[in-house]
């Protein structure tokens, strides 16, 4: 099993560290395979006036620190072709966003890279549509595609069981089921979204045969400064892992 976990933007090292290191523990006793996540630019907030994040180089600083204090594996976002030669030897995997899970420079130069590729299906798209996603990878040493909810009219997402059972069928440990942004509300200046589904969620994605899950966890999630609704408390990640896991060990062995 693999879980990537950690808060929606990078904010400080400190609390990135307390983060990692919080869910590395977690994840080493419940014997699965752990990758940070965090982004350093979140370049499609709602509102101008929302916050972005740290910034490209300072957080490749971090991410450095965070390596070489923690040995762990790192996954950020990126939004545009420039930013990959600066990121490719630093983090383990690139991650395409949903909103631009159809650009092909952008998917094209970070499969050209030596890192894993996660693309998120965009909100827009149909399972069917993840065959034209792949035809830009055949020159990635590995592609991830994660599922992070379907739009249903405005304001809301829907998780498509069957959908996802569909890719999870051509993908097998490919397949990331992103759990919590799949709980969002998107609209207004802020996008919302409720917790609350999390476990849940997560629950019935480990019963369908998923392996590989994506949460954003927060010390404090109703204070972060993007994603906070839907975000997990970190104080109940454990009991989330410790559900899938033993719900994993009947469904896969």
């Amino acid at each position: 099993m693999r879980i990537i976990a950690g808060p929606c933007q990078h904010e400080t090292l400190y609390k990135s560290l307390e983060i990692a290191e919080h869910c590395q523990e977690i994840c080493d006793k419940y014997g699965v395979e752990y990758y940070f996540k965090a982004s350093y630019d979140k370049a499609n907030r709602s509102h101008v006036d929302n916050t972005r994040g740290v910034g490209l180089h300072d957080t490749i600083k971090d991410f450095l620190q965070m390596e070489e204090s923690l040995g762990v594996k790192i996954l950020t976002d990126v939004h545009e072709v420039d930013h990959i030669q600066y990121l490719k030897d630093v983090v383990k995997v690139l991650q395409i966003p949903a909103f631009l899970c159809r650009q092909t420079d952008l998917i094209q130069a970070a499969c050209e890279t030596d890192c894993i590729v996660n693309i998120k299906k965009g909100q827009f798209m149909s399972p069917m549509d993840i065959e034209g996603i792949l035809s830009k990878t055949t020159k990635a040493k590995q592609v991830w595609i994660t599922e992070r909810g379907t739009s249903f009219g405005y304001g809301r997402l829907i998780n498509d069981f069957t959908g996802m059972y569909d890719i999870l069928c051509d993908l097998h440990d490919d397949f990331v089921y992103d759990v919590t942004h799949s709980v969002q509300q998107p609209g207004g200046t802020t996008t919302g979204g409720n917790r609350d589904y999390v476990p849940g969620l997560a629950r019935a994605g480990a019963a369908l045969g998923i392996s590989s899950f994506f949460l954003e966890v927060h010390p404090e999630p109703d204070y972060a400064p993007s994603d906070g609704a839907n975000m997990l408390d970190i104080n109940d990640f454990e009991w989330v892992v410790k559900d899938i896991t033993n719900i994993s060990k009947y469904v896969i062995g």
